[in-house]
């Protein structure tokens, strides 16, 4: 069984996390701000296409990226999810924290 990678997301002040099961292809959004947790959802569900770095800053291929076919292609398309949706990752911030303190 694979583990469930975990990553802090916020919105507004609310803190929250996605929790993305890869054996099942499924994430789930915990925040407390209604809007915010239906953008990422919605954003989640579909696939995107996105300008993908490789190995200069001016070495870019336009790929098309299911963010729940992987945990690879979850976390591509989270370098994305604030432009579209203004909904932060928190990439630093430790997901335990982020449960017990869901507000800043």
């Amino acid at each position: 069984m694979a583990a469930t990678y975990s990553v802090a997301i916020s919105y507004g002040r609310d803190l929250g996390w996605i929790d993305y099961d890869a054996e099942a292809k499924r994430a789930e959004v915990h925040l407390a701000n209604e809007k915010g947790k239906k953008c990422v959802e919605d954003y989640l569900g579909k696939t995107h296409v996105i300008n993908v770095p490789h190995e200069t800053l001016m070495d870019f291929t336009h790929e098309e990226v299911d963010p729940l076919a992987d945990e690879e292609s979850l976390k591509t398309a989270l370098t994305r999810l604030w432009g579209a949706t203004q909904v932060q990752v928190d990439w630093s911030r430790p997901v335990d924290y982020v449960k017990k303190h869901p507000r800043y």
